[in-house]
């Protein structure tokens, strides 16, 4: 078994062709990704499929989602011992120029105390500014 299957399999998730394929792209960008991008790199998988697919991978936390305030949601692949449990949250940069979202892993998302009787669903800490190739842009331009 190789390395995409057992990802797969250690989520629940049954192996199949296309479900590969898909975790194999998602696997190869750098930065988050959205629904847009991945029919744009797998222009022969059905948009309904892809859909599905992501859908599935988020339930079963091979992904996890983003809302950097695009308006579009991304993603990005779960390392392999994540749960997704709010140990394991990060925080994530979004760069104004570029528009890229970026999981910054090393940096955890710091544990705040909530009023009695609130109860914690879920957490989204995206910062925001210019990632490090588009401030080398900026610098660049004003020297």
């Amino acid at each position: 078994m190789n390395e995409y299957e057992e990802r797969l399999e250690n989520r629940g998730i049954r192996v199949t062709a296309v479900r590969l394929l898909i975790l194999k792209a998602m696997l190869n960008y750098p930065q988050a990704f959205s629904l847009a991008d991945m029919e744009n790199k797998l222009e022969t998988v059905d948009k309904s499929t892809l859909f599905r697919t992501i859908s599935l991978f988020h339930e079963k936390h091979l992904i996890h989602s983003i809302d950097d305030g695009s308006g579009s949601i991304k993603y990005s692949v779960c390392s392999t011992d994540c749960t997704c449990s709010l140990k394991d949250l990060h925080v994530h940069f979004a760069c104004n120029l570029c528009k890229k979202t970026y999981c910054l892993e090393g940096i955890h998302i710091p544990t705040v105390q909530l009023p009695k009787g609130f109860l914690l669903q879920s957490v989204n800490f995206v910062m925001k500014g210019l990632c490090d190739h588009c401030s080398k842009l900026q610098l660049g331009c004003r020297q």
